[in-house]
């Protein structure tokens, strides 16, 4: 069997990246692969919502005033869950919680970032099979390391933000993300669970 040496994956590819910068720590790397992995279980979710019962209402109000969808709120913990017991987030803000959530144990207050995200952006075409997606940035604290976040590092101005970037969950499940060093595209293969290199320097 024939390996395609040419397709490089998402964590092939923020190795690289984070080899070609001097004293970088790999954090933010690491940031962008807990996204991807959080975004892989949304998308298991997303493509069998009118088999399992995720379809619907979830009987509450986000802080917009709409109508919160079960896809919304398992979006939300997944997103969560991979971020706080990762290495690389202090917190998180998210369209689904009334208030942002710092990451208060040992390893989180050492880290450098704060995630800022809409779990499941167009939740409302969930029951009719269109398009959604997740929408997420990614900002430097301002609050020195060691220390539990505040509200301080998420409200920053967009132009701050060191990472930012959408999932789209469709006919193809594609990753887009860009920092300072500029965008790249990936698109899910589902045959190997991978976030493939699609879109290089869009």
């Amino acid at each position: 069997m024939n390996v395609n040496r040419k397709v490089q994956t998402l964590d092939e590819f923020t190795i690289q990246q984070l080899r070609d910068i001097p004293n970088a720590t790999g954090e933010l790397s690491h940031l962008l692969r807990n996204i991807g992995l959080a975004a892989k279980r949304v998308n298991t979710e997303v493509n069998k919502a009118g088999l399992v019962d995720i379809l619907g209402d979830a009987g509450t109000v986000n802080v917009q005033g709409e109508e919160v969808k079960k896809l919304d709120v398992y979006a939300n913990e997944q997103f969560m869950g991979v971020l706080s017991h990762g290495i690389a987030c202090a917190g998180i803000a998210s369209e689904e919680l009334d208030d942002f959530v710092p990451f208060d144990d040992a390893k989180s207050v050492k880290s450098k970032y704060v995630c800022v995200f809409d779990p499941l952006d167009g939740s409302s075409n969930i029951d009719v099979n269109v398009s959604i997606g997740t929408i997420f940035g990614v900002y430097k604290r301002k609050t020195p390391l060691g220390t539990v976040v505040t509200k301080e590092d998420f409200l920053q101005p967009g132009n701050q933000q060191v990472a930012a970037g959408y999932i789209v969950y469709g006919s193809s499940t594609m990753l887009v993300y860009a920092t300072r060093r500029g965008v790249q595209g990936f698109t899910l293969d589902p045959s190997i669970g991978e976030w493939t290199m699609s879109h290089p320097e869009i």
